[in-house]
């Protein structure tokens, strides 16, 4: 029988559900749709990231050096992250509001993974050696992401002084990796085009924060979330100077970078309508909750066509002979 070997950028695809599904709760708080929905999506988002889980590790456990080469390599390590970030999410916003004590075990569980491996990784490329050009802003997900969702997590489950300190570690990690990432793009040449998708995270890290400093203090518009939602609109204007680049790719699993991101940008602006309730406010949330919705929905239709075609996974590995 052959393993299927499933690189790590496919924990992106229950990342993006669950950020999807983060939307339409969001949503549903804010009374525009039933709360059942996302609660479907987050639960889907569970099932998928399970079973991306249990197939990698079907093909990785039986070969240690797949994991550790994954974990080292400069391209693929970022994505591995998600094996543990996806979880807490799952566990913050579809776990807790239901059973807090269940919830609270498994976003402690998940967090505290989340920075031993965001501190693995750290110390991955300190000591590894990474060609500036094998840099992308898939970096920001082990440390960035993981410190900004595992700040909101903490919140919601009541431990706000670990929430803090959770925010420090991505605020502090999206300022030096931002430096990073932005001169590698800025100045060496264009990524090549299985990570382009990749340009899509920019937009995420100010999204992510804007949404952790929301779990801080109620869902209300201060000056920090003013301040971090400025940039964070910057960049998302930036990406429409990339859409011509987007629409030279072929569709590859690597386009699930767009999901989280952007479902990310759209509950921060559904908080934004939801709290200045500007004329015809539920139209404009339903504008971005369709605008979401169609794309990833979009990117998982693309995603089920080319698996059915035999496109989408990589080529099956022969079992090793004796």
């Amino acid at each position: 029988m052959v393993a299927v070997r499933i690189p790590p950028n496919f924990f992106g695809i229950p990342f993006g559900l669950a950020g999807l599904g983060n939307t339409w709760i969001m949503a549903g708080r804010n009374g525009d749709v039933p709360t059942w929905i996302g609660d479907a999506l987050l639960a889907l988002g569970a099932l998928t990231w399970l079973t991306v889980v249990v197939t990698y590790a079907a093909y990785a456990l039986p070969r240690p050096r797949t994991l550790v080469g994954d974990m080292v390599d400069p391209i693929t390590g970022p994505f591995v992250s998600l094996a543990v970030i996806t979880p807490m999410l799952l566990a913050a916003q579809g776990v807790v509001p239901h059973d807090l004590a269940l919830g609270r075990i498994l976003v402690d569980v998940f967090l505290a993974l989340t920075v031993i491996y965001g501190g693995w990784i750290t110390g991955q490329w300190i000591y590894g050696r990474i060609d500036i050009d094998q840099i992308h802003p898939g970096y920001f997900l082990p440390t960035v992401a993981g410190g900004f969702i595992a700040s909101a997590a903490a919140h919601l489950v009541g431990q706000h002084t670990l929430a803090d300190v959770m925010f420090g570690l991505g605020l502090i990690c999206w300022i030096v990796l931002g430096s990073i990432i932005l001169n590698r793009l800025f100045t060496r040449p264009r990524l090549p085009a299985p990570l382009v998708p990749t340009l899509a995270i920019e937009v995420a890290p100010s999204a992510v924060a804007v949404l952790a400093l929301f779990a801080r203090n109620g869902g209300q518009i201060d000056i920090w979330v003013m301040l971090i939602s400025g940039y964070g609109l910057l960049l998302v204007l930036a990406q429409i100077r990339l859409l011509r680049l987007y629409l030279t790719l072929n569709f590859a699993p690597g386009f699930w970078a767009f999901t989280f991101s952007w479902s990310a940008v759209a509950t921060v602006a559904l908080h934004w309508i939801a709290r200045g309730e500007p004329p015809g406010h539920r139209v404009y949330s339903y504008l971005v909750l369709a605008a979401i919705t169609a794309l990833i929905g979009g990117i998982a239709v693309r995603s089920i066509v080319a698996a059915a075609r035999g496109r989408f996974l990589p080529p099956p590995t022969p079992p090793a002979t004796p």
